[in-house]
């Protein structure tokens, strides 16, 4: 394509939190010309990722990402943020990633390059027509970041800035173990004092005893902290974090109650007399799909006996209730629907609020992150790496880790930050 004037292209903003949306445009194109559009990002273990889309200019010469259709490429249609959420490894990289920030104190930069023509490979081998390098940030300047190892306690504070003082969260992953500070550090740019809490080490589940005690300990220390509303602390849990946050808001005789409790892709099953590491259910009922990927959907069952759940129906605060209807991990539909019967059997079904969405596998994430159908995984009990199958498809799963985290942000407003939030009618 020969043209008498370089292209122009501008991201607004450039620099910018990882929830929100960019604009992408590129003019002083020919009229009707074909052109790509592509980002590119390295993350802290080495690996490239990518995503394209191949566009058509107008007659002005332009390409809005935001109002033009993708013809082609990782994603198709109009989809405003399809160079960040439909990225994947480049060709020839390792299999089983996940793309996941461990350093939150810098950002996340992704090159948005045009090219010539509707490329599909080989981009090194051509210079782009015009680039722009962006920043993605987890954490808004002010927010303040404390390492946290205290009374047994281990994992990471963020503090908004301000005078406070905020509302608290305490924020907690699945069985993948390790710390993960990326989703605290964006409830804290949001206003929240957010508490980040590493339980046991990746690969070390089953040889830990995940006592009640050191999450009520955890909630404790979020709720006397002086930057914190003391009555106005909730609980964020995925996975095994949903486990634990049914636990506290349930069973505990330490934590009087949760404001609120957000639960995404998890259940409430839990055998009594086991600790919480022993959530494991039946192993011989995993599967493999055509790829040899583990299918763990079905280890876990919704069972009428509590003795093998915890009694949901003594939860007395606002309940969220976030799941894939294509989690490949763990049957979290169906479980929340005997959430829902069991506490609409005591008049507390007002509390519960369920966001179910189709084509979504079991990894909700914050935003535009990339779709991971199936990744690597140490399976503590093996002692082994296997690829699980979390399910889900790109565009349908992305589409609803945005609308879900819009509307979790909603109920978080709602209740830790309204005057008055519902309680369950005694």
């Amino acid at each position: 394509m020969s043209q008498a004037a370089p292209a122009i292209m501008s991201v607004s903003p450039t620099r910018a939190l990882v929830d929100e949306a960019f604009k992408v445009l590129v003019e002083n194109l020919p009229s009707g010309a074909f052109v790509t559009l592509r980002s590119l990002h390295q993350s802290e273990d080495k690996d490239y990722w990518e995503a394209y889309g191949h566009y058509v200019s107008d007659p002005t010469g332009a390409v809005s990402v935001t109002d033009d259709l993708s013809l082609g490429g990782t994603y198709q249609g109009k989809e405003a943020m399809g160079l960040l959420w439909s990225m994947r490894p480049v060709p020839g990289s390792r299999t089983g990633l996940r793309l996941r920030k461990l350093n939150v104190c810098s950002p996340m930069l992704v090159t948005i390059s045009v090219y010539s023509g509707h490329v599909s490979e080989d981009f090194s081998q051509q210079p782009p027509l015009a680039t722009v390098l962006t920043e993605r940030w987890y954490m808004a300047p002010g927010v303040c970041r404390l390492d946290i190892k205290d009374r047994g306690v281990r994992g990471t504070l963020f503090i908004p800035p301000g005078p406070g003082p905020f509302p608290g969260m305490l924020d907690m992953w699945g069985g993948g173990g390790g710390l993960l500070e990326y989703r605290s550090a964006l409830l804290a740019s949001h206003g929240y004092v957010s508490l980040a809490l590493e339980y046991f080490a990746p690969g070390q589940l089953a040889s830990t005893d995940l006592e009640a005690e050191y999450f009520e300990k955890a909630f404790e220390m979020v709720r006397q902290h002086p930057a914190v509303i003391p009555d106005k602390v909730g609980i964020l849990g995925l996975s095994l974090g949903t486990t634990v946050a049914m636990y506290l808001a349930s069973e505990s005789t330490v934590v009087k109650q949760p404001t609120c409790c957000v639960c995404i892709s998890g259940s409430h099953f839990y055998p009594r007399g086991k600790s919480l590491s022993g959530v494991h259910g039946d192993v011989r009922k995993i599967r493999m799909d055509e790829n040899q990927n583990l299918i763990w959907r079905d280890l876990l069952e919704v069972s009428s006996d509590l003795s093998g759940k915890m009694d949901v129906r003594r939860i007395n605060c606002p309940i969220l209730l976030v799941n894939g209807l294509d989690d490949q991990n763990q049957p979290t539909v169906e479980f929340a629907e005997d959430i829902f019967q069991m506490m609409r059997s005591v008049g507390k079904d007002q509390l519960l609020t369920r966001l179910e969405y189709p084509g979504t596998g079991h990894l909700i994430e914050p935003p535009y992150s990339p779709h991971f159908r199936a990744t690597n995984f140490m399976w503590d009990s093996k002692k082994a790496k296997v690829t699980l199958l979390w399910g889900g498809q790109t565009k349908e799963h992305s589409h609803a880790q945005e609308d879900s985290w819009r509307k979790i942000l909603a109920f978080l407003q709602q209740h830790l930050y309204s005057r008055q939030s519902p309680r369950a009618r005694m």
